[in-house]
């Protein structure tokens, strides 16, 4: 199971919000290459990375940040946040982003993450966040009336084989994974396709997350707080797959 260190992006700084609200929003780094390269060091291969300000807004803000987190890792780089055109999505990849995320977009338009996925093949995946078990969009500013097994397994349906799913009820909370919101998950594409965040805040997480055969697990809070170790983190991962 891959273990993915996270950064959010706001402003071009390095943040993590309170259950997606802006308004509970850490600033960790204002310059988020010191954390990546810290990541880099604890021997990471992927960061996640999200522009919440694209979520959001549905802009580029933080290009010129991303460009240059990009060019000065060796890090696989995961990115979310605004992607909702192809365009876009071959900016980013050509930029030299590992793997987009759609997440809006893909929600209100489906044949276009189809599209990309066809296009790109693993270099696409979704995200579908979740409160309450219904699909937030928009930097989870809005609701959508889909619920997330019913999104995801048409989105499986439609070609694309990565999913990153969050319980926004657990992000950036430290309470621990939901694991009964991954199971469920399970039930409506394969395990291996997922990958799971929201809520990662120790070893006995990411093991309960591996015991489910899950593709990752995403920690973001927990690594900034000191509450989870990143080599040992990394390790647990790796465990899984031994």
């Amino acid at each position: 199971m891959i273990l993915f260190p996270a950064i959010d992006l706001v402003g071009g700084k390095a943040v993590r919000l309170y259950q997606g609200d802006y308004n509970k929003m850490t600033v960790y780094r204002d310059d988020p290459l010191d954390m990546v390269r810290e990541f880099e060091a604890a021997g990471a291969a992927w960061l996640h990375l999200v522009d919440l300000d694209g979520a959001k807004s549905g802009g580029t803000e933080n290009r010129s940040v991303i460009r240059r987190i990009v060019e000065s890792t060796s890090l696989r780089v995961e990115l979310g946040g605004g992607i909702r055109n192809m365009e876009r999505v071959s900016d980013y990849l050509d930029m030299g982003v590992s793997r987009v995320v759609l997440g809006t977009a893909a929600v209100q338009d489906p044949d276009f993450a189809a599209r990309a996925a066809e296009q790109y093949g693993p270099r696409i995946a979704v995200g579908a966040d979740a409160r309450d078990g219904f699909v937030a969009v928009k930097g989870w500013t809005e609701q959508s009336s889909l619920r997330i097994e019913d999104f995801c397994r048409d989105m499986y349906h439609r070609g694309v084989r990565t999913f990153v799913c969050t319980d926004i009820s657990r992000d950036g909370a430290l309470m621990g994974v939901n694991t009964d919101f991954y199971r469920a998950l399970t039930g409506a594409v394969p395990a291996e396709t997922l990958v799971a965040s929201g809520g990662v805040s120790s070893l006995e997480d990411i093991r309960a997350l591996a015991a489910l055969q899950l593709g990752g697990a995403i920690a973001g809070k927990a690594l900034y707080t000191g509450a989870l170790d990143l080599r040992a983190a990394l390790a647990a991962g790796k465990e899984a797959d031994a």
